[in-house]
């Protein structure tokens, strides 16, 4: 459509968006994969593959890492 704006502004998948996101958060915070794993309720193994973008996060778990991370789920989403 002309004038219609892409919903993507890199060719990144969400997957890798995310774990970039996350990964960037958590070092800024000086956080192991094990620490933000227990701030957010979850397993360090699942904190591991989803930063690997070996593993499909939910939506309540993307929310359970933003909380845990001080930031906005949609804030894990987009490109840095």
């Amino acid at each position: 459509m002309p004038g219609a704006r892409s919903h993507r502004s890199t060719n990144a998948s969400a997957r890798a968006v995310l774990a970039e996101n996350i990964v960037r958060l958590r070092k800024e915070r000086g956080w192991s994969q094990e620490e933000l794993a227990f701030e957010c309720g979850l397993h360090r193994t699942f904190v591991a593959h989803t930063e690997r973008q070996a593993r499909n996060i939910s939506l309540d778990n993307i929310e359970r890492v933003a909380a845990a991370l001080g930031v906005a789920p949609w804030e894990l989403l987009v490109p840095a």
